[in-house]
């Protein structure tokens, strides 16, 4: 059977390369005799893949080495009780955005551990669709971080800037985008992100955090939920993620194989310039996202008739293009072209809109 195009929001799909490297060291990693899903984390040889992994991240993102790079569990969705409980020190407000689904999770979980004030809030009739302007948010004198999440998977909404916090450490929750492109770490604090999207499998998260803000957490945080904690132990205090963080390895060794972010950039912006001329060439199909703040990773559209979306969707599985439907609460369509989705994808599934129209517009 032929692999299909996935355009699934996550646990998305891996490069073809990377699962075959896999596919061939999943019995024996490297004369070891043993799969990498089998070793001891804090052996030998686990413990080169987790410093190779470290290293080659470390270059792709220019991680400056006053940054620690910690390899996690709980996924993005845990963080949003870690930033909290690791970076309000003496304070008791930090500054959210609110911009879309996960933002407003993130707030949610937020408001258990501190006062949030929510700076900008873009919900409209139409739901979320657009950002604040750059250079239009007040900060609090009060707050002890500015928290975003510059890329609404659900929505498909993404900021086109990095808001200027000033002093204010910024935590970004980058699960939808890092990797996508180059990136000045340090213009964050914290950058936290679930691997299922650009990274690796789900299971793991990274999280990049700047060494001044470790050691605030408060008294009753957990221990595994202490930053301080997993930057003493190379992120070895309990046992980690080990298979989900050697694929991770294996992706940020094929990103550099294809040159870096830079590289993939150009390409992840020609995938989306496709597939947004194709949707606003057509009365056909409809994204309703502020062109300015369209996301390069997650494109929704809907069709002028909603009664046609399941045949849509199963057509395009016929056609090999998978997991289309779009999030329960957005309705219609939406196309989540990640690093590994390959251009041929998104030009498969331009071809297929096209000739849908023509057949059913």
């Amino acid at each position: 059977m032929s692999r299909v195009y996935n355009f699934s929001a996550g646990p998305a799909m891996l490069p073809e390369e990377v699962l075959q490297q896999a596919k061939e060291e999943l019995l024996d990693w490297q004369g070891t005799g043993m799969s990498v899903m089998e070793m001891s984390h804090r052996g030998k040889a686990f413990m080169s893949i987790a410093s190779q992994a470290e290293q080659d991240l470390r270059e792709l993102l220019d991680i400056p080495g006053d940054y620690r790079v910690l390899f996690l569990q709980g996924g993005a969705s845990s963080q949003f009780a870690m930033v909290p409980l690791n970076l309000l020190g003496e304070k008791r407000q930090a500054d959210y955005y609110r911009t879309g689904s996960w933002s407003k999770k993130a707030i949610a979980e937020a408001k258990r551990y501190c006062a949030v004030n929510v700076v900008a809030d873009t919900e409209g009739a139409g739901g979320f669709t657009t950002v604040p302007d750059e250079g239009g948010v007040t900060f609090s004198a009060e707050a002890a971080y500015v928290h975003y999440t510059p890329n609404e998977t659900i929505e498909g909404v993404e900021f086109p800037y990095i808001p200027d916090t000033g002093d204010l450490p910024l935590v970004a929750d980058m699960s939808s985008t890092l990797l996508s492109r180059p990136l000045d770490v340090r213009r964050f604090g914290v950058i936290y992100a679930g691997a299922q999207k650009n990274i690796g499998p789900a299971g793991l998260t990274v999280v990049i955090v700047r060494e001044d803000l470790l050691g605030r957490a408060q008294p009753a945080t957990p221990t595994m939920f202490d930053y301080q904690t997993h930057a003493r132990s190379g992120s070895m205090y309990n046992t980690p993620p080990t298979y989900s963080w050697y694929l991770a390895g294996l992706v940020f060794a094929w990103l550099k194989r294809r040159g870096g972010l830079a590289a993939m950039a150009e390409t992840n912006r020609r995938k989306a310039q496709k597939l947004y001329h194709a949707i606003d060439s057509s009365d056909f199909y409809h994204n309703p996202v502020d062109p300015a703040c369209r996301s390069w990773m997650n494109v929704p559209f809907t069709l002028a008739d909603p009664a046609l979306d399941e045949t849509f969707l199963a057509e395009a599985r016929a056609a090999g293009l998978e997991t289309l439907k779009g999030h329960r609460s957005v309705g219609g369509m939406r196309a989540s072209i990640y690093n590994a989705m390959p251009e041929e994808g998104v030009d498969a599934l331009v071809a297929f809109m096209r000739e849908f129209e023509r057949r059913h517009g």
